[in-house]
């Protein structure tokens, strides 16, 4: 495995501009390529799962799918509603949307019950998910009327405009985070290596492969649709994964031209740093893929997007560091060497080199409780977690609808007052029907008798008639039910379980040979949060395999796969029980701009465990990676440990304070889900860098000394102070 990366970084050493070419080339044409052959989102059928996802199939079968639809809402600037001019201005409504080509149809006007209110149903042409893209126009005539109608309130809300709300919220968003993590992941590298250049590079070399990533999105997504979410992640871990490679490779190179104290040149020290951190970056990127690619068992458009985006954001940021990197770093080096040179010629003296960083006096005393009382510091560091963790056996799920967007969207707030004087807006059930033609008037007659029913039940809408829809062949029909509460609410929820449970069976489901299903807001809520139920085992029994059987291939040792397994249960376990005591509750509402659910976001454990485990991976392997060199070079597996964790710590934690850099500013977005995913994913490193890698994994490493690293075949032991001028012999020999 190591040969791999010092052959790359050698042609790249030695062909450094070329390197430097082909990596921009490669970058430029990956997005030129992707802008070219645009983004394939994903539609209204990549979403179907359960019940629901049936019943949308079959209503779309017979033409009867959901259509995006727009409200327009007439009320009181203030003091009571001139009912002349709303009939007016709803007429006026009227008349500019049917002359909008994006308008299939446009309803009568509605008054509300308290008469405080008119409302007006505009349909949109094309699929539900087109709307965002179709609805401008319609919000255009929409101000016109109420800029012609000052006495009135006019004002437009529904899916489409939502849809486009949280749209845009999400492009400002990510310009705020981006504002927000640029300077300091700047300002961490900047004290890690004291030098502009140098700090530019990890961030240059991350902003690349973003670009990258984002161009070979836009291709994979012909293959697998895009949901809008892809950009999210590939921005998420593509800043923090690509500034660790880099900086990992950075560290090394600077410790073997310390080591080598001026002896070689700059293409010796970078494939001497080649052949280490090369490796672990090769180790650590694809266990990252790997853990990544299991979110596929979930068979969710969503979690297909967010794995294929991190796949390819990590992917190309590891091959910048094996390829671009090496190359810019002998282009750096060489002019260093031609400072020198001048410096000599002019008869001053050289520099000094400034010496490697060891342990430093904060992770010395960070490690010093570990090396002292293992057992003790282990008991303690892992009764803490557990601590942490155990809030998690309280974890509720919810699917975040719109009902959870934030209300700085002003189409919510709209939404909102919508609802107030229209509750039977707020959730429809849609009970789907399919039999042979000739069967429509008994599947109609089913139909009344279940509405009859759901009529008499406190928890449905009334109606003045049953509001059913049949397809012009007669085998498709639909009904829809009102229910005056919002989808996330006790009572929307249990009307469901009445309707599936008691109503359907009793009526439609005793007819033989027809085909009936539920789905509606709720119903697709709660099969998305079953589907994902059913699908967790999976995902986590394979994450688990593959994470063992990585960490095995890579350090040979059972024993430490099976500790890295354990200790990233651990970590996950513990941020996934912070999040629910810090998002279940409210008692945080304040403090981080949010408004509580009263559960998590359904896809965020999952999510959570898969990333997680893949950039834990990331630590794992560069600390027992140094740990497996000392151990080499003829070190007690205990003065490996302390020499392994105390050379990787500092640039462990530095990594980390970038990541939960990245990480801390998605709690500053506004959409819950995204606050909830930034939240656990940085509380899980800060406590995986800290905790588990200078605390945890150090005391069990102590503790089992020699065990440890069963059934590895010892290597022949050298003096511990032969290790460095084997190196540096053997980076001399390559050379020449």
């Amino acid at each position: 495995m190591s040969r791999l990366p010092v052959r790359i970084a050698r042609w790249s050493a030695r062909h450094a501009w070329r390197a430097v070419a082909g990596w921009f080339v490669f970058v430029v044409l990956c997005l030129g390529v992707g802008i070219a052959v645009g983004t394939d989102q994903a539609t209204s059928e990549d979403f179907r799962v359960g019940e629901a996802g049936r019943a949308e199939a079959i209503a779309a079968d017979g033409g009867l799918q959901r259509r995006p639809t727009e409200h327009v809402l007439l009320s009181a600037r203030s003091g009571r509603l001139d009912v002349a001019e709303a009939r007016t201005a709803a007429r006026e409504i009227g008349a500019r949307m049917r002359a909008l080509d994006e308008v299939e149809r446009v309803g009568e006007p509605v008054r509300s019950a308290d008469g405080s209110a008119f409302r007006v149903a505009v349909v949109l042409k094309g699929p539900e998910l087109d709307g965002r893209k179709n609805v401008g126009p319609l919000l255009a005539q929409t101000a016109k009327v109420a800029e012609a109608h000052p006495g009135l309130v006019v004002e437009e809300t529904g899916s489409p405009s939502i849809s486009k709300g949280v749209n845009d919220q999400r492009g400002k968003d990510l310009a705020l985070s981006e504002r927000l993590t640029l300077p300091v992941t700047l300002v961490t590298l900047l004290i890690v290596f004291g030098s502009v250049a140098m700090a530019a590079v990890p961030l240059l070399l991350a902003l690349s492969s973003i670009a990258t990533a984002l161009g070979l999105s836009m291709l994979a997504s012909h293959l697998l649709p895009d949901p809008g979410v892809g950009t999210n992640m590939i921005l998420l871990i593509g800043l923090a994964v690509g500034v660790d490679y880099t900086l990992f490779y950075l560290k090394r190179e600077r410790e073997e031209r310390v080591r080598a104290g001026g002896r070689l040149g700059a293409e010796a020290l970078v494939e001497l740093a080649s052949a280490t951190a090369g490796r672990a970056i090769v180790v650590s990127g694809l266990a990252v893929i790997g853990s990544t690619a299991t979110l596929y068992l979930a068979t969710d458009v969503i979690f297909s997007s967010l794995a294929t985006g991190t796949i390819l954001v990590v992917a190309v940021a590891m091959v910048s560091s094996l390829t671009v990197l090496p190359a810019l770093l002998v282009v750096s080096g060489r002019r260093g060497e031609r400072r020198a040179e001048k410096r000599a010629r002019r008869g001053k003296p050289a520099r000094p080199i400034r010496h490697a960083d060891g342990t430093g006096r904060l992770f010395g005393a960070l490690l010093r409780p570990a090396q002292r009382r293992p057992g003790l510091t282990l008991a303690v560091s892992v009764l803490v977690m557990l601590g942490l963790a155990a809030p998690a056996l309280g974890l509720k799920l919810i699917d975040p609808g719109k009902d959870t967007f934030s209300r700085s969207i002003p189409a919510m707030q709209v939404y909102d007052r919508l609802n107030a004087v229209f509750p039977e807006l707020l959730v429809q059930h849609e009970v789907v029907v399919r039999s042979a033609p000739e069967r429509a008037p008994e599947v109609r007659r089913a139909l009344a008798d279940l509405d009859r029913r759901a009529q008499a039940d406190p928890l449905f809408a009334a109606r003045p008639e049953p509001a059913v829809r049949t397809s012009a062949d007669g085998r498709i029909s639909v009904l829809e039910l009102a229910v005056p509460h919002p989808a996330p609410s006790a009572e929307a929820i249990a009307s469901l379980a009445h309707l599936r449970g008691t109503y359907l069976p009793d009526t439609v489901g005793r007819l033989s040979g027809v085909e009936s299903a539920v789905s509606g807001d709720v119903a697709r809520g709660r099969d998305y949060v079953a589907h994902e139920r059913g699908k967790l085992p999976l995902v986590i029994g394979f994450l688990l395999l593959l994470t063992f059987l990585m960490t095995v291939w890579a350090f040979r040792s059972v024993v430490i796969a099976a500790i890295g397994v354990v200790l990233n249960l651990l970590s996950a376990g513990a941020s996934l029980g912070l999040l629910v005591v810090v998002f279940q509750g409210t008692w945080a509402q304040d403090l981080l701009a949010f408004d509580s659910l009263g559960a998590i976001a359904s896809r965020v454990p999952l999510f959570l465990f898969v990333i997680l485990f893949g950039l834990s991976m990331d630590y794992q392997v560069f600390v027992v990676s140094r740990i497996q060199e000392a151990r080499r070079g003829g070190m007690s597996a205990r003065e490996a440990v302390v020499e392994g964790i105390g050379r990787s710590a500092k640039v462990v934690t530095s990594a980390a304070v970038v990541m939960v850099t990245v990480f801390g500013a998605f709690v500053a977005l506004h959409l819950t889900e995204m606050k909830q995913m930034g939240f656990c994913l940085a509380v899980a490193v800060l406590l995986d860098a800290v905790v588990i890698r200078l605390m945890v994994l150090p005391s069990l490493l102590l503790l089992l000394g020699e065990r440890a690293w069963r059934p590895l075949r010892p290597s022949r032991r050298t003096p511990p102070q032969m290790v460095e001028r084997t190196s540096v012999a053997g980076a001399v020999e390559n050379v020449s």
